[in-house]
């Protein structure tokens, strides 16, 4: 579930293609297969070098957009938020300083265009909190037993609860459960990201616990 961007002809004269089409960018520069880390490929693509910012793309797509749609709940929407964090990223590149890794300077720009999206957005989630987690989980050798009449739709009003607890946190509570519990970041890296310590992180974390605690209460 990776994004693909959609044309975006206004941005083609400028943007690395991997941005605007989702394609991996092919390299047969030798040097190049040692997989160089995020820090080394900035450095080329603040000297020009496009093909190393298309590399950061490829490697950072798929998590932008799991971290997008954790916000947004909708596909599209998740699409178009990661495409313009990795343009507006590309456009702000000679700007970085390395003061921060680019990974979090990054993603500060995925959250903060996200938590734009959300002062805008008042509709009600349109997919299921199920995705997200199933997104997530490790593949099982096990088939899966068909679930009841009364499993699913006990399971749907659970993912809509959720959805709908998640929804009502403030939403700086709501990105640091969704980096911790979602994401899988740390509470230093979730303390970088929102520019916080890492005290004001764990209580933003146990009051998003409890406040979700108490609205689940019912399928305890």
């Amino acid at each position: 579930m990776t994004p693909n961007a959609p044309a975006a002809s206004t941005f083609a004269a400028r943007a690395p293609s991997s941005i605007l089409s989702g394609a991996p960018a092919i390299s047969t520069d030798r040097s190049r297969l040692v997989n160089p880390g995020d820090e080394e490929l900035v450095t080329r693509a603040q000297q020009g070098d496009r093909r190393a910012f298309e590399d950061l793309v490829e490697r950072h797509k798929q998590k932008a957009y799991y971290i997008a749609f954790d916000f947004s709940r909708d596909r599209e929407d998740a699409k178009d938020l990661s495409q313009e964090a990795f343009l507006k990223a590309f456009t702000n590149l000679k700007k970085f300083d390395g003061r921060s890794s680019f990974y979090t300077w990054f993603y500060r720009i995925l959250v903060n265009l996200c938590l734009d999206y959300k002062r805008r957005q008042k509709r009600a989630p349109t997919d299921t909190f199920d995705e997200t987690l199933e997104s997530h989980m490790e593949p099982s050798h096990e088939p899966k037993k068909p679930r009841s009449p009364d499993q699913q739709v006990l399971a749907g009003q659970f993912s809509r609860r959720i959805g709908e607890a998640l929804e009502a946190l403030p939403a700086r509570q709501r990105t640091a459960f969704i980096l911790k519990n979602h994401q899988g970041l740390s509470i230093k890296e979730i303390a970088e990201l929102m520019e916080t310590a890492e005290g004001t992180v764990k209580v933003h974390l146990h009051r998003a616990v409890t406040a979700l605690r108490q609205s689940l209460a019912e399928f305890a």
